[in-house]
């Protein structure tokens, strides 16, 4: 509905020319009686115009094209809105869409052609994946699956480094854990990785080279099997959220193949950098930051905004419209520096997009649990799909918006009835599975052919929520909003039950039932195609 008044917006913007000089945002109006859309253009216009609002909203109506079986009703309301009334028949033509387009139904081509890439997870291997990383990977995903529903091809990224101090800990954990198994009495520090893994590979590499690893380096094989078994362990618990990068890019690459000296040179030219205190110091200040910042100490090591901007670098000559970045709340006051400095360089930084997630609260029957990724007493990822599935995993990720921190209740999560929205919508889809299997027992099918007689209220609410399903697609994806999806799904769901309560299917008139079924089967599609968005499964049975 909303792409039809765009058009007939636009087709009129030639014969009113101040009409191209505004947005058509269309709203859908808070009481039924004021119509299925409204606009506020002729109140934009006014102070141009100098024309009475409702006089201009009279003139843009008279300019519309208007088809009378899909509109039946316009309307000027208070001070210049612009009400649209659309036809049941028309709305009911969703059906028909729904059929020819099954799971296909609500994409858009809208950036075809464009690529994106969508960088998320991004943890250095040094232990498995916690709960925290849990919310970056399911959004992650799931923005990367809106976007290609948008129309653009997707490269999803994973960026981690194997070297540095953190590294050197992880190594010199397994080796201490390594030499207890030699019966050494080693003092094992607090700060150090203190997690079952650690012990695990500690044992493997003793069951392969007995003991004559006692005088090798923590980063030596320690250091080479813990990166080698925590990758793979990474990737298994990434694969059991059907999360698959295409793109693993290490940071040590950056300086291997000289992409940071090329860096610092490029600086030093453009003088954007310069030494004080035998360290190496950016411009931020020039850049419209508070202060300049420290690119290489005085140690000769690097703080984070060289690679950062190095690899970023990457992104724009590798040849991305999109460039979706998605960090934890810690990286909040960092960012900006990187932004800062590729805008220097001259890369259009208008191109990222940068997603700040909170952090999550594991409770349960109200109690907090508590986390510590060195400490061990964490929830790995893994755990928590092991206590409550992967479908509740990735929809309870996304249903919350990133801006703010998240509660993560598996009390709910557990609970197999209306109470637990994943519950919700797949015994939604599984109930419609039901009813059509009984359906066809009864020698009923689907007909596209009366649909002008879904004309309750409640067949034609549920009718106007299966019409905003493209429009749900393109906004979430747009504003980077997976929640808004989940938000959709729960009042599609609620407006099928309501639906079935009301209008019975078995024991009405044929052409009506026939209609009725084809609802149903819309219904289920539609479902289906935004939990596949979530990356949540629609089973046909409970």
């Amino acid at each position: 509905m909303k792409e039809y008044l765009y058009k007939l917006f636009v087709a009129a913007s030639e014969k009113l020319p101040y009409l191209k000089e505004i947005p058509f945002v269309f709203e859908i109006p808070r009481q039924d009686s004021f119509g299925d859309f409204s606009i506020n253009a002729a109140m934009l216009l006014t102070k141009k115009l100098k024309k009475n609002p409702r006089e201009i909203a009279r003139e843009i109506i008279d300019n519309l094209a208007i088809d009378d079986k899909v509109i039946y009703k316009t309307e000027i309301a208070g001070p210049g809105f612009i009400n649209f009334f659309f036809t049941n028949e028309f709305i009911a033509g969703i059906i028909k869409n729904i059929f020819l387009e099954k799971d296909s139904f609500g994409k858009s081509d809208k950036y075809k052609g464009k690529k994106a890439n969508v960088e998320f997870v991004s943890a250095n291997p040094t232990g498995p994946l916690t709960v925290g990383h849990g919310r970056n990977a399911v959004v992650g995903d799931t923005v990367a699956n809106m976007l290609e529903w948008i129309g653009y091809e997707v490269d999803r990224e994973y960026y981690f480094n194997n070297a540095g101090r953190q590294m050197r800990v992880l190594g010199d954990s397994v080796r201490l854990r390594y030499l207890e198994l030699l019966d050494q009495k080693v003092d094992f520090p607090e700060d150090y990785y203190q997690g079952e893994y650690i012990k695990e590979i500690a044992i493997s590499l003793y069951q392969e080279y007995k003991d004559s690893l006692e005088n090798e380096p923590a980063e030596g094989k320690f250091k080479g099997r813990a990166e080698i078994e925590i990758f793979k362990d990474i990737e298994r618990t990434l694969n059991r959220l059907g999360i698959n990068h295409k793109v693993f890019y290490n940071e040590n690459s950056l300086y291997e193949e000289g992409k940071i000296k090329n860096l610092l040179k490029e600086f030093k030219e453009k003088n954007l950098s310069y030494e004080k205190e035998d360290a190496t110091w950016l411009k931020l200040a020039e850049m419209g930051s508070e202060q300049d910042k420290v690119i290489i100490k005085s140690s000769g090591e690097p703080t984070y905004r060289l690679p950062d901007i190095a690899y970023h670098e990457t992104k724009f000559n590798r040849g991305y419209d999109l460039i979706v970045d998605i960090f934890g709340s810690d990286h909040n006051a960092t960012y900006p520096d990187v932004l800062a400095g590729l805008k220097a360089l001259g890369y259009n930084i208008e191109k990222v997009k940068v997603l700040i997630h909170q952090f999550v609260t594991i409770t349960e029957n109200g109690e907090v649990v508590k986390m510590s990724t060195r400490k061990a007493n964490y929830i790995t990822l893994d755990q928590l799909m092991d206590e409550v599935g992967s479908d509740v995993v990735r929809y309870f990720f996304n249903m919350r918006n990133i801006t703010t921190h998240m509660n993560f209740d598996l009390t709910l999560a557990k609970k197999q009835s209306d109470e637990n929205p994943v519950f919700y919508l797949q015994y939604a889809h599984a109930r419609i599975c039901s009813i059509l299997k009984m359906i066809e027992k009864e020698e009923l099918k689907a007909s596209t052919e009366n649909l002008n007689l879904l004309n309750t209220d409640e067949e034609l609410q549920l009718l106007k929520k299966l019409n905003k399903f493209r429009d749900e697609v393109l906004g979430s994806a747009e504003n980077f909003e997976p929640g808004r999806i989940c938000t959709y799904l729960e009042e599609l769901a609620a407006a099928f039950h309501k639906f079935y309560t009301f209008c019975r299917i078995l024991g009405t008139e044929k052409k009506l039932a026939e209609a009725r079924v084809a609802l149903a089967i819309a219904t289920r599609t539609v479902i289906k195609n935004g939990l596949s968005i979530l990356g949540v499964s629609a089973p046909d049975r409970m």
